[in-house]
């Protein structure tokens, strides 16, 4: 019985001490491993490693110089192996070292050449990366201005609602209204547009778009009541957007109601498309219970282009 106690207390301590022992690993790894952040100044980069200790790999924490984000590595005996198989910056160390070390890097003219070819760019800021920061910045201000109504000296009146916008952006963005504003009508007098072919949530999206804050899914949700906004506003960017957006999705639930609205908005390359479908690709067949339908309701002229189209596409070999 005092053997087998024995033996027992023996096989305790056996596993205190190899759980103190991977608890001084553990310890000794965070050490190791813990100095990853990277100090940077200007085109100086600075990584203090305080122990490096028997560990053959430490990584540093990604850090940002010019328009780039970058990490620094040391790595042991893999020199040679690094320079066949790869293009980083490798520098090779002559001696044995550990412990604590400083590595300072200092990025002077330094350019990349895109993985596809053509001319190599400068890491640091350029014109173009500057006029992109000014953009973002601008489009800031003005969903700051649309959102919280800074200065609004306008007010559109819509289906279920009001909105509150500016004149300037307004006229910026269309003839139409800048018309409104700067000639003798109502919307000088009394700084109020009436918009009653769109709910308030359309406008909000036209106004959104205008503005340079639309979201994809407003503007997908909403693409047909723009459409017919940059039609009725000469917003043609908009215009050409929209038709861009409903050749993406063009099926047989829709086709015959894109072909109307092609057609109404004198959409050419939209109405190409949905002629395509229906006849190039045989989809007329899928359609035929809704085609009498919309054959009453189209205009005589498009139906005449329907009829060519069947023309062309079935004429006899």
């Amino acid at each position: 019985m005092e053997a087998f106690s024995e033996e027992k207390a023996s096989q305790n301590l056996s596993s205190q001490e190899r759980e103190r022992e991977r608890e001084r690993e553990r310890e000794r790894e965070r050490e190791w491993m813990g100095d990853t952040k990277v100090e940077t100044i200007s085109r100086l980069a600075q990584w203090r490693i305080e122990n490096f200790g028997p560990c053959s790999f430490k990584k540093s924490d990604p850090f940002k110089v010019g328009i780039w984000n970058w990490h620094l590595s040391i790595e042991r005996n893999l020199y040679e192996k690094l320079l066949r198989t790869t293009d980083d910056c490798v520098w090779h160390v002559d001696s044995s070292f550990h412990g604590r070390f400083t590595i300072d890097v200092e990025f002077l003219d330094l350019k990349i050449c895109p993985l596809t070819g053509g001319e190599a760019s400068p890491v640091w800021p350029t014109d173009a990366t500057m006029q992109s920061i000014s953009t973002q910045t601008t489009l800031k201000c003005l969903s700051r201005m649309l959102e919280d109504s800074i200065l609004s000296d306008v007010t559109i009146h819509t289906a279920d609602g009001t909105l509150a916008a500016h004149k300037a952006i307004l006229s910026a963005s269309s003839n139409v209204f800048k018309s409104m504003f700067h000639h003798d009508l109502k919307e000088k007098e009394s700084s109020t547009i009436h918009i009653d072919d769109m709910s308030r949530e359309s406008c909000m999206a036209l106004l959104s778009y205008l503005y340079g804050n639309i979201t994809q899914e407003d503007f997908w949700k909403h693409r047909l009541a723009l459409l017919g906004a940059a039609n009725k506003y000469d917003i043609t960017d908009l215009k050409a957007a929209c038709e861009e957006s409903l050749m993406e999705d063009i099926n047989s639930g829709n086709v015959l109601e894109r072909l109307q609205e092609a057609w109404l908005y004198q959409l050419e390359k939209l109405k190409r498309g949905c002629l395509m479908y229906l006849f190039d690709f045989g989809k007329i067949y899928d359609v035929r219970d809704e085609i009498s339908s919309f054959f009453r309701q189209a205009d005589r002229e498009l139906m005449l282009e329907m009829f060519q189209e069947v023309l062309s596409v079935w004429k006899p070999v």
